[in-house]
Parts: structure tokens; C-alpha cells; sequence
């Protein structure tokens, strides 16, 4: 009952004001005391819940894995309708659903007669409701579901102002680059299913110990990339820059306070999986060391609140995944949940300090920033971590799916002897290569091998302008002429002499016998 009482609530708030809005009965500024208070309700009754469950926890009579019904069964696979009441789990559920409560108040007035006012109240509303799955979730797969969720709802209130540029490219970019992790998540899940037999968080943890090493390691770096890609850690961390282009309200509960912790929860549920795989901890370590450090040098130079906060907290939860590398699960948790409240508390007064601290001198960069131009460029750019990204990996796929869709377009679509789209003749190509399109004996290429010849031309090309046309080739030519040159006269004239025509005609004699 316990279970229900805290994860159903806002789910049915979302449900009621979403009928509302398609029905017309919320609209406007009228109904956002009704849409205000359903929310605002329905997280109290979660929040009551939570309190509960720790109370009873604490007299000792709550257990621990309670299980609602069977989800799936196919042979002897299982997936239960199951949730946990560890530590772990209400430590999460009460942090999470204490600021819940206190973003959903705060945003009664702070988006008073906003645009999307009832929209984004739905979609709050969702996001509490899978982050309170995702936490108290007693199997892998439903805690993928609210991970899955809390995921969609970002992307969303990332998109808030959609009909600007910006913001949806911002949060689809957050929404791919969050896939990377979620694809490493179904793939945890399926080594749990194929090796282990089971996906629920307690024969998880309670079977580890009897995996080999090596699929004990596999399994940590699966869910570790889960976590690092939610978490925002290096190299994937670019997108949480970029995700603060929502309300000031998301961005507290979700890059502040909640969800950016999400992956830190997975690695602390993950504990005795790690605990069995020393390689995947070093590396968790190394990787939240390195996103602190990351992290702290690039917002040294940021020049808005948002952006400094928003990598101080990258700083601080990789600083978590740093104290959880080493072992220090205990104090990772902690740390967790202090810095999910003080930090979306700050983000929450973000727009009354920026009131208060108007003519007021801001702080300048260090000096030893400030004194190194190269280094005050690289904090500005963030290190390049999103171009080389973009290079690495975006660019390619963009290239890739512009040449299946011409392979579709023009070898499919004609095999099958569909009329081929006037629009779909080849991959754009390049502003310097359309010089050449005018000259017909000029034979265009296109797809990722066209572009590989294009760069073998260019590396030719570059080989014979600065060799040849710049100058450097006739040094070469010069050195030829004379060095070797010489050099071949003078071995002529030692063969020339007659001790040496000697030696070459006995050596002659002595190879033909």
C-alpha cells in the first residue's frame, strides 16, 4: 500500500491535468489555482507516504523488497512488479520528493500567467512520478522505465519555450546524448537476464560474487555508462551546459537537485557489483576525478549564474563518483543528498540574487587564467569537449544517415520501383566543391567514400604546393643535385679505379663458381 501511495500520486495528477487540457476544462489563466493545487496535492501525499515508510522502517517493521505481482513471465524469466525499501531508496525517495514539494510551490508563483503554465505542471508532474520510480524500483527494468521517463519529461521542459531555436536544439541534443546511456542500460540489463537469471536489484547484488571476473566487469561498465551519460560525467558532459535553457524551476529540480544525481544512485545500488569488479571502480574514479576537474576550470570564466552553478555541480557529482571509486559509499550518499538540497536551493534563488546584485561588480577570473590567454580561451571554450564530440561522433552519423538515405532513395526505392524523389539526387557536398560541379569532365563522388578520395586529393594537392610550388621542393631538388650528385661521381670514380675493377672481377669469378 505504502508503494502505491508514493509512486501513483503524481502519475494521477499528470493523468487529471492532462484530461483537462484536452477536454478545455484547463485553460488559461482561470485554472492554474486547480492545476496548481492537483500537483501541489498530490505531492503531499507522496511526501506523507515517504515519511511513513522511514517511520516505520525505523520501528523495525517495514521490509525491505516488496513485491506487487508479476510485470512479464516467459518461462523461467520474471519481471516483478516489485519495489525496495532500503536505506538507499528512502534516503533518494525523501530527498527527492521533499524538493518536489518545494519546486511545485515555488513555481505557483513563479510562472504566474507564463505561457505553458498547465503544460509545464503536467509534465512536473511526471517527472516526480518516475524519479519516485526510478528510486524505489525493486527490479532493473522498472527502474529503467522511470529512468526512461525522467529522461522524456527533461527533454521537454528542455523545449519549454519550443518555439524558439535554441532551446529544442538544446534539449535534443540532451535527449541523444542521454540515449547513449540508456542504450548501456538495456544492455546491463540483458547481461543480468543471460548470466544471472534474474534482473531484480536484490539477486543482482545477491549473485555477483559467482559471475567470473570478466562478466562481472562487463556488467559494471555497462551500468557505469548508464550512469556516467545521466550523470553528465566526461567525455559525455557537454549537454548539461546546454540544458539550462528551461524555466528556472526545472532547472533546480532537474540539473540541481534530482535527476543529474541519478546516475550517482545507480553506481550506490550497484555496490556489491562494483565491489566485484576492482577495473570498473578505478575507472569510475578516474572518470568522476576528471569531470571535477573538468568542471571547476571551466567555470571558472562563466559569465551568467546559471552556467556557474550548473558546473559546480558537475564538480560535485563527480566528486561523488570519485568517493564511490574509492570505496566511500557511505559518504557519497551523503553527499548526495546535502548537495541535491543546498544546490537546487541556490538555483531556486538564482533570479532574486541576480535582483539583488544589480550594479554590484561581479568577480574577476584568477590571475593565473587571466595572465594566460591560451588558458582563458580554453575554460571560455570548455576545453572543446562538444566540437571534439561533435567530430568524434556527430558528424559521422550525420554523414552516415545522409548516405543511407541516398543508398534508400536511389538504389531501394529503384529496385522496388518506386519513383525516385526529385529532391534526392546525392549527399550536399561542400561549399569548395561545388566550384567543379560547372566543368562536365569533373566526375562527382559522394558518401563517406567520395569524402575519404576528396581528402586523399587535398593531402596530394598539399604534398605538391609546399614541395614542389613553395620553394621547399627545389631545396629538395637542389640537395638531390648536388649532395647525391656528387656523392654518385665520386663512388664512379672510385670503380674506376684499377684496384677496385680487380676486386670486382675477382669477386665476379668467385660468384660464378
Amino acid at each position: 500500500m505504502l508503494s502505491e501511495l508514493i509512486i501513483l500520486p503524481p502519475f494521477l495528477a499528470a493523468f487529471f491535468i492532462g484530461i483537462g487540457i484536452l477536454s478545455g476544462r484547463i485553460n488559461g489563466e482561470a485554472s492554474e489555482q486547480l492545476t496548481a493545487r492537483i500537483t501541489l496535492y498530490a505531492a503531499f501525499i507522496s511526501l506523507a507516504a515517504v515519511l511513513i515508510a522511514i517511520a516505520i522502517k525505523l520501528l523495525g517493521t517495514l521490509p525491505e523488497y516488496v513485491v506487487l505481482g508479476t510485470w512479464f513471465e516467459s518461462g523461467s524469466y520474471r519481471i516483478n512488479i516489485s519495489f525496495i525499501f532500503d536505506d538507499i531508496s528512502l534516503a533518494m525517495g525523501a530527498t527527492t520528493i521533499i524538493f518536489s514539494v518545494m519546486v511545485v510551490r515555488f513555481s505557483i508563483n513563479y510562472l504566474h500567467r507564463e505561457i505553458g503554465y498547465h503544460r509545464f505542471f503536467l509534465v512536473l508532474s511526471l517527472f516526480i512520478g518516475a524519479m519516485l520510480l526510478l528510486v524505489m524500483a525493486g527490479s532493473s527494468a522498472l527502474a529503467f522505465a522511470g529512468w526512461e521517463l525522467a529522461g522524456v519529461t527533461s527533454y521537454l521542459l528542455i523545449a519549454y519555450n519550443y518555439h524558439q531555436p535554441v532551446p529544442v536544439n538544446n534539449a535534443t541534443r540532451a535527449f541523444i546524448t542521454t540515449r547513449i546511456g540508456d542504450i548501456a542500460f538495456v544492455i546491463g540489463i540483458f547481461f543480468a537476464f543471460f548470466w544471472i537469471g534474474s534482473i531484480e536489484w536484490n539477486d543482482i547484488a545477491s549473485q555477483v560474487i559467482e559471475l567470473p571476473r570478466w562478466e562481472a566487469r562487463i556488467l559494471a561498465a555497462c551500468f557505469l555508462l548508464a550512469a556516467i551519460a545521466k550523470s553528465a560525467q566526461v567525455p559525455l558532459a557537454p549537454w548539461l551546459a546546454r540544458a539550462i535553457v528551461g524555466p528556472t524551476p526545472s532547472s533546480a529540480i532537474f540539473y540541481g537537485a534530482v535527476m543529474v544525481h541519478a546516475g550517482v544512485y545507480l553506481v550506490l545500488r550497484l555496490e556489491p557489483v562494483f565491489e566485484h569488479a576492482p577495473l570498473a571502480m578505478g575507472l569510475m574514479a578516474f572518470v568522476g576525478l576528471l569531470t571535477a576537474i573538468y568542471a571547476f576550470f571551466c567555470g571558472l570564466t562563466q559569465t551568467d549564474a546559471k552556467s556557474a552553478l550548473i558546473f559546480s555541480t558537475m564538480a560535485q557529482v563527480g566528486l561523488m563518483f570519485f568517493e564511490a571509486g574509492l570505496g566511500f559509499w557511505d559518504l557519497a550518499l551523503w553527499h548526495l543528498c546535502a548537495h541535491a538540497v543546498f544546490r537546487g536551493y541556490q538555483f531556486l534563488t538564482v533570479p532574486s540574487v541576480m535582483q539583488q546584485s544589480q550594479g554590484m561588480r561581479p568577480h574577476s577570473v584568477p590571475q593565473f587564467i587571466a595572465r594566460q590567454r591560451w588558458l582563458y580561451l580554453a575554460s571560455l571554450q570548455r576545453l572543446w569537449l562538444e566540437n571534439l564530440g561533435d567530430w568524434i561522433v556527430v558528424k559521422p552519423i550525420q554523414r552516415l544517415g545522409s548516405d543511407l538515405h541516398y543508398f534508400d532513395n536511389q538504389v531501394i526505392d529503384s529496385a522496388a520501383g518506386l519513383p525516385i524523389p526529385k529532391a534526392s539526387s546525392a549527399p550536399m557536398e561542400s561549399a569548395a566543391r561545388k566550384e567543379y560541379q560547372a566543368d562536365p569532365e569533373v566526375i562527382q563522388v559522394s558518401g563517406l567514400g567520395g569524402r575519404l578520395i576528396y581528402a586523399l586529393a587535398d593531402l596530394f594537392y598539399w604534398f605538391e604546393d609546399r614541395l614542389i610550388l613553395r620553394g621547399i621542393g627545389e631545396d629538395i631538388v637542389r640537395v638531390g643535385r648536388h649532395r647525391l650528385g656528387s656523392t654518385l661521381n665520386r663512388f664512379e670514380a672510385l670503380l674506376s679505379e684499377p684496384r677496385f675493377l680487380v676486386a670486382l672481377v675477382i669477386a665476379a669469378l668467385l660468384a660464378a663458381l
